[in-house]
């Protein structure tokens, strides 16, 4: 018998009715499979969760106090509505109640002391999977299937790169295997907590915003599965965003590329780290709509339809500013960009983009808006002696940019996409400021002022083709 996982994110468990749909896709999915279930907290709860961590970094010793009883209101609401057995209720508020109470303890610990930590705000952030999962769960069991809640902490282990940390995939494998397998042979649906995982040492840590998408694919890759379904409230991956473009549509099929280039470049289906474990192991990868079980969604698989010149999707990454080194005596000097490079690593900050003038006389890469500031300081420090010199003219920070992306592997080998796309944003006068081509052809990136963001893409998207 074949093996799904599937992920259910925070929309599609957000409420009684989301919850009753998401089991009932499982329900029936397995009939036909093994099925393991992934899901992320009830929608809006995690932002919650920190919001009260920060109060209490803040000296505020009340508002965390306020969140937890609405949240338990919530879970227990939610609960009641799920269930009518007895002793199902009671297990369910006592999980509640317990985790809560952990909750107001981690908030008053960091209200004491004045300081929030990564290690406190993964251990507060990963609350609301542990309280989803077991009323999941529960509806599935409601349903007549036999399904458990597995907490992630006792499968995935990481690093301890506390707020995005990295899975040790042989341990998690080890882990994966003893603990799930079992239960799939005994016929039940394993319900696990996305986003978490711990270090080998019970640390509780988190994968990143949108973790929850790369649990499911560590928890496919550990288990071998046939297939990893990521369920969500859209019809699967659009070729844009359908609040820019109204005549955005469900692409049908992506290959692992396409779709790496689409989720690193600002599109919010997948989170960026779901696709490599799946490609290690060549597991199909699906998209769809928990609202919707009846459409096929987006399949993305090793190798998808390639079609001459074909532009599959166009997204965008907000936010950003472009940084430029410039200077006419950077000619001679060597190892300026590594120096660049290494000075941005030292205020971690991530580059989203690099664009080089092959005279080497400028150097211009993206980072988010937010790292502008630090990483123009460190530049200057690092850089100081070539700036004193005049050997480099400046380092220059530009704001409110955006990059636009265009994908598709039909693009590869193809004469004249590039001036199709620079075409139409010329005729509606955007100013492009950078581009770059990355080796696989796959992808095409463009940053504009952020003003143009929206009509970039207009008339980006109109040259998708109809295939996509």
């Amino acid at each position: 018998m074949s093996l799904h996982v599937l992920k259910f994110g925070g929309t599609s468990v957000g409420s009684t009715a989301a919850i009753n749909a998401a089991a009932e896709i499982a329900c029936t999915r397995a009939r036909e499979h093994q099925v393991v279930v992934v899901v992320s907290a009830m929608s809006g709860v995690t932002d919650a969760l920190l919001r009260g961590a920060y109060a209490a970094v803040g000296g505020d010793g009340q508002t965390y106090i306020d969140i937890a009883s609405e949240l338990e209101r919530k879970h227990l609401a939610t609960a009641r509505e799920l269930t009518t057995d007895d002793n199902e209720m009671r297990a369910l508020e006592n999980n509640v109640g317990r985790l809560l109470d952990e909750f107001r303890t981690l908030c008053h610990s960091v209200q004491v002391l004045g300081e929030l930590t990564p290690r406190a705000i993964d251990a507060i952030s990963g609350l609301g999977e542990r309280m989803s999962a077991p009323l999941v769960a529960a509806a599935l069991r409601h349903r007549g299937a036999r399904a458990a809640a597995f907490d992630a902490t006792t499968l995935i282990v990481t690093d301890e790169r506390f707020g995005d940390a990295v899975p040790q995939m042989e341990l998690t494998r080890e882990r994966v295997q003893a603990e799930l397998v079992p239960a799939l042979q005994r016929g039940s649906v394993p319900v696990v907590t996305g986003f978490i995982g711990a270090t080998e040492h019970g640390a509780t840590t988190t994968l990143g915003r949108g973790g929850s998408d790369y649990s499911a694919a560590i928890i496919g890759a550990s288990l071998d599965a046939d297939a990893v379904h990521i369920y969500t409230d859209v019809d699967g991956v659009m070729t844009t965003d359908p609040r820019i473009v109204a005549s955005a549509r469900v692409i049908r099929s992506l290959s692992y590329e396409e779709i790496g280039e689409l989720a690193w470049f600002g599109a919010k289906v997948l989170h960026p780290k779901t696709i490599r474990p799946v490609v290690e192991r060549d597991i199909m990868l699906v998209v769809r709509n928990t609202f919707n079980p009846e459409h096929p969604g987006t399949i993305i698989v090793r190798q998808s339809q390639a079609v001459e010149g074909t532009i599959k999707a166009v997204t965008a990454i907000r936010n950003l500013s472009i940084l430029t080194v410039a200077g006419r005596g950077m000619l001679g000097i060597p190892g300026v960009a590594a120096r660049t490079f290494g000075a941005v690593a030292r205020v971690s900050a991530s580059v989203l983009m690099i664009s080089q003038a092959s005279s080497e006389q400028s150097i211009c890469f993206v980072v988010p808006s937010v790292t502008s500031a630090a990483v123009t300081e460190e530049l200057q420090n690092e850089l100081r002696a070539e700036l004193e010199r005049r050997d480099i003219d400046g380092i220059l920070a530009q704001d409110n940019v955006v990059i636009v992306t265009v994908v598709g592997a039909g693009m590869r080998g193809t004469p004249g996409v590039a001036g199709q796309v620079f075409g139409v944003l010329g005729n509606e006068r955007i100013n492009i400021h950078a581009i770059a081509q990355g080796s696989s052809e796959c992808s095409i990136s463009l940053v504009v002022d952020a003003q143009d963001t929206d009509r970039a893409i207009e008339r980006i998207h109109d040259l998708t083709a109809v295939i996509a």
